[in-house]
């Protein structure tokens, strides 16, 4: 423990505890160890035929958990009126995502299109 503590003396942790570091070290060590299971492994792993079809739909779910929440909630509290451009202009991106689906350049039309509404709305009309 004496070695522990020069050591982390020596980063400049002198407040640090040796615990801490120690726990924060180990949960490094199980995080490389249990990524690496696929790495290590010579037989073939593949996915079973429900978690591929399940895994088309995660970088969707993904995407959904970080931006539905950005635009429903302003500083963790439910948004309570209209006179907002961020439902706006995800309403108008939604829009032109569901009217030019299968078409080449729908993401890239979708950001402008969403974009394009919220840009005026929040600088011109300060919503």
């Amino acid at each position: 423990m004496e070695s522990l503590m020069a050591y982390l003396s020596a980063l400049g942790l002198n407040d640090g505890d040796p615990w801490t570091f120690l726990s924060i070290v180990l949960m490094a060590c199980i995080t490389v160890i249990t990524r690496s299971f696929f790495f290590i492994s010579d037989a073939p792993w593949t996915l079973p035929s429900w978690a591929q079809r399940g895994m088309q739909y995660a970088p969707i779910a993904a995407l959904a958990a970080v931006v539905l929440p950005e635009i429903v909630m302003t500083q963790g509290i439910f948004i309570h009126s209209l006179a907002d451009a961020r439902i706006y202009g995800a309403l108008a991106g939604a829009a032109y995502f569901f009217w030019r689906r299968g078409s080449g350049q729908a993401v890239l039309g979708t950001i402008v299109a969403g974009m394009s509404v919220y840009i005026p709305l929040h600088l011109g009309l300060h919503w």
